[in-house]
């Protein structure tokens, strides 16, 4: 746990009022004279977290104050009991909610987080989607049980498109959009993300992401449009507008647009080391000026909410945060929308849990996101506003809030969501037109780095052969926040509405009198004029995502082998590199002729072909206009951009087009990174552990054998391990228990592995194993820290013997077991008093969808 400053948790008696009258004078003080520049600047400059709200800029909220719109707000505030006001600022996720909870409870909201599906199917079909919004309306607006009717609205992680719905038009993630350098094109695509998301019954998209990501090993770099605060400001703007319309314009919110929610307050991107949900130990003006920057844009284009952020600023957790929520945001910005939180970030403030945190609402969060704990939320919150913890200022003032919104969006006199204007429209899910400005954005968003020769444009007409394990794969191409939360697990027929890259450039050779081969691993039929090889990173999202340095797939070079083999057969390679982020690829780009950075394209894969081929008759179809949105580095160790003495391989802006020249010298092939890398998350693999880690065998006592060498044994011979073989030579160990006494095998971290956050995300610590002997009784069991141990044996019976397979352990089972999953200094801890042989071959991080069995927590 960080050293926040602890906010307070439970005020009591004339503490709450004392609280109240700072609260009321918060919401009511007319806002404070901007101080001089240089004054406020000098003030900002300061490193140690204090927040100077005079330091930054006014901002004028763009809607005017609307007299009618507040006596409907006054009244029904008026007529509401405290039970309904406490569950207007409560919401649950559709996993852990129902519509008779709805009911019961009033919540004002629910959300469908990024692996949340009708009937808990991924690939749920849009009207099940529908039905699901219908069933919540109604829930919301039954007042068969005297509540009042206060529609309900549903928020949704619609990150690059509707992303989370069968057919629906993939735009690429923003990483790419911020290559376009076009903001038309991007108020276009929110406006058809609207248009999509309100055919399946949602009003609220959490987008767009307005960080601005300063060191790429953050595994959300991706939702970032740039490095760059000004590309993220003019996007943001741009995007606002899109999805929910412009103020004072006809259209503005109505039910043809979606509100936003943009994300995620503040400074994200300027995480140290660039962690998840880490520290952000900036300047105050560095906060302000870089990573506030797409706020201010957002909120002067009426941006109707803002999410709250799970980073702190030194030390202090931003859901807790009252100088930035309240002083800055809702006091200097003027902001007049609701702040929501994310996924439980309330639970990370420190003497709150996920279902009781009134200090998070004093802080200036309106609305929790409290998706699996919002039964426990709503009655901690209910408690403390009826004993005065929370004040009722403060409570009607969060109320007031969403209450606006809803009635700015016109939700109180609209029909359910199937009878309104779009509902149940899903022709324009992946209709051709949304297709077609998706296909342009992938067009505009690809960069070329590399062009030695001027072998690209590539002529359509030769024979072309598509190589590499991202050409026909819409996952990889598609990325995270895809159909899941990470986007993994997903099939071709997922994607109905959409292109491969390979199934677009066989189209265009095959229009042009070519011929087109796919051959993933590149061992051709008929030798070809050029080579496509198209490669690049697993689809990931938060937690996953985030990687130690810039190393592509450390340890393993097989893409790299499949250029240099193409080259070695006199074929000229270009490479196409699908990624969230700019990596180390020096060696790639040397092998190959040409390389270009795709960053992940989305549904349209036809997009890359219109640019690498030319038209029928020679000439160029499509020239390339991507300019780099975040640097390229020279080595895999300076992650961090804009640092001092950062030096980039190629420099922010960095894009070549065809009448440029495209020669490029020899990069140099030192990365410097020493020793064996494993990719993150994976703490076993090809019978090795990552640093830090000790393989241990423990007996009955709970005495420890150090495993160094294989095969080994305890003394008293009821735990021995051996090296067996999976997929290659011994990169697997065989596990046998005699039975003579119980024992247990350990993977101990030093340090202790803090996966607190891992573990809020529904995170698994996933293992590929074979169960060779499973016994018919006795105890087998698995642990982590120094929590009591989970039953396995039943689970493991239950899987196919002697058979490879996957096994998720969600993290979270490990918590309410007792072990503290911010310090782990056992990750794994298998246990048996019976006869048991039990092979494992790898151990790492899995989520929902990446493993093929997952062991229930025990109630």
């Amino acid at each position: 746990m960080s050293s926040e400053a602890a906010a307070p948790v439970r005020i009591r008696n004339g503490l709450a009022a004392a609280l109240a009258l700072v609260l009321l004078a918060a919401c009511d003080r007319a806002p404070e004279p901007a101080a001089p520049a240089g004054e406020a600047d000098a003030t900002a400059s300061a490193a140690d977290g204090t927040i100077h709200p005079e330091a930054w800029p006014q901002l004028a909220w763009p809607l005017p104050a609307d007299p009618e719109l507040e006596k409907k707000i006054d009244d029904l505030l008026a007529s509401m009991t405290l039970e309904e006001k406490v569950g207007q600022i409560v919401q649950g996720d559709i996993a852990s909610i129902t519509p008779d909870d709805v009911r019961k409870y009033r919540l004002g909201s629910i959300l469908a987080g990024g692996s949340s599906d009708p009937g808990g199917k991924y690939n749920a079909k849009p009207a099940e989607w529908l039905a699901v919004a219908d069933a919540f309306w109604e829930a919301s607006m039954d007042t068969s049980g005297g509540g009042k009717p206060i529609p309900v609205i549903w928020g949704i992680d619609a990150m690059h498109g509707q992303s989370n719905v069968v057919g629906a038009t993939l735009f690429p993630h923003n990483v790419g959009l911020g290559a376009t350098r076009n903001p038309e094109l991007l108020r276009r695509i929110g406006e058809i993300t609207a248009l999509e998301t309100r055919t399946t019954g949602m009003e609220w998209a959490f987008a767009p992401t307005v960080a601005v990501p300063q060191d790429v090993r953050w595994g959300r770099a991706y939702e970032g449009y740039s490095e760059n605060p000004e590309v993220v400001a003019q996007f943001a703007k741009a995007m606002v507008e899109g999805l929910q319309g412009k103020p004072g314009e006809p259209g503005f919110l109505d039910d043809r647009h979606v509100m936003v929610s943009v994300k995620h307050f503040v400074g994200d991107g300027g995480t140290s080391g660039g962690r998840d949900q880490g520290d952000t130990q900036v300047s105050e003006a560095e906060l302000r000026d870089v990573h506030a920057a797409g706020y201010k844009t957002a909120i002067e284009a009426g941006a109707q909410s803002v999410m709250a952020s799970f980073n702190s600023f030194h030390g202090t957790k931003l859901h807790g945060h009252r100088p930035l929520l309240t002083d800055v945001l809702k006091g200097r910005f003027a902001f007049g929308g609701f702040v929501v939180g994310d996924w439980n970030g309330h639970g990370q403030i420190p003497g709150c849990t996920a279902t009781n945190c009134p200090a998070t609402f004093a802080a200036g969060l309106d609305m929790a996101m409290a998706p699996d704990s919002w039964k426990g939320m709503y009655e901690s919150t209910l408690a403390a506003a009826k004993d005065g913890t929370l004040p009722m200022e403060r409570l009607d003032d969060a109320v007031r809030r969403i209450l606006r919104v809803k009635f700015r969006m016109g939700l109180f006199d609209a029909p359910k969501p199937s009878q309104r204007a779009l509902g149940g429209k899903f022709e324009l899910l992946g209709a051709p037109e949304h297709r077609e400005v998706a296909r342009q954005a992938v067009r505009e968003s690809l960069v070329l780095l590399k062009n030695q020769g001027g072998v690209l444009p590539l002529r359509a007409s030769q024979r072309i052969l598509v190589a590499g394990d991202a050409a026909h794969d819409m996952s990889k191409q598609t990325g995270g926040w895809t159909l899941n939360w990470q986007g993994s697990g997903t099939t071709r027929a997922d994607f109905p509405n959409a292109d491969t890259i390979w199934e677009g450039v066989e189209r265009a050779v095959r229009a042009a009198g070519g011929k087109a081969e796919l051959a993933v691993d590149g061992n051709y039929k008929s030798k070809p004029d050029a080579a496509i090889v198209v490669f690049g990173e697993e689809p990931y999202a938060e937690f996953q995502g985030d990687i130690p340095n810039l190393l592509f797939k450390p340890g393993d070079d097989s893409d790299l082998e499949l250029i240099r083999k193409l080259k070695a057969d006199g074929i000229p390679v270009v490479a196409v590199f699908i990624s969230g982020r700019p990596l180390w690829l020096n060696r790639e780009i040397n092998a190959a002729d040409a390389f270009v950075a795709a960053w992940l394209p989305g549904s349209e894969g036809a997009g890359v072909a219109d640019v690498l081929l030319r038209k029928p008759d020679g000439s160029v179809n499509h020239d390339f206009k991507g300019k780099l949105s975040f640097s390229w580095p020279r080595n895999a160790v300076d992650a961090a951009v804009n640092a001092p003495g950062y030096q980039p391989q190629f420099a922010f802006g960095y894009g070549l087009t065809y009448a440029d020249n495209g020669d490029l010298a020899s990069l140099p092939e030192d990365s410097g990174i020493q020793g064996l890398q494993a990719p993150a998350g994976v703490f076993f693999a090809r019978g090795q552990l990552t640093a830090g880690l000790a393989l241990q065998l423990e007996d009955a006592q709970g005495q420890a054998t150090p495993v160094t060498t294989v095969p080994a044994a305890l003394a008293d011979d009821s735990l021995a391990v051996a090296a067996v073989d999976h997929q290659r030579q011994e990169d697997a160990r065989r596990f046998t228990w005699s039975g003579a006494q119980p024992a247990a095998v350990a993977i101990a971290a030093t340090p202790a592995q803090d996966l607190a956050r891992e573990t809020n995300g529904d995170v698994m610590l996933a293992l590929t194993l074979r169960p060779d002997a499973i016994p018919a009784s006795g105890s087998v069991t698995v642990a982590a820290g120094a929590g009591q141990p989970l039953p396995l044996r039943e689970t493991l019976a239950a899987l196919p013997a002697g058979q490879w397979t996957t096994l998720g352990i969600p993290l979270k089972c490990f918590a309410a077991a007792g072990a503290d999953t911010a310090s782990l200094d056992v990750l794994l801890r298998l246990r048996s008093d019976a006869a048991t042989t039990l092979s494992v071959s790898q151990v790492s991080l899995a989520a929902v969808g990446e493993v093929e069995h997952t062991l229930s927590c025990p109630q």
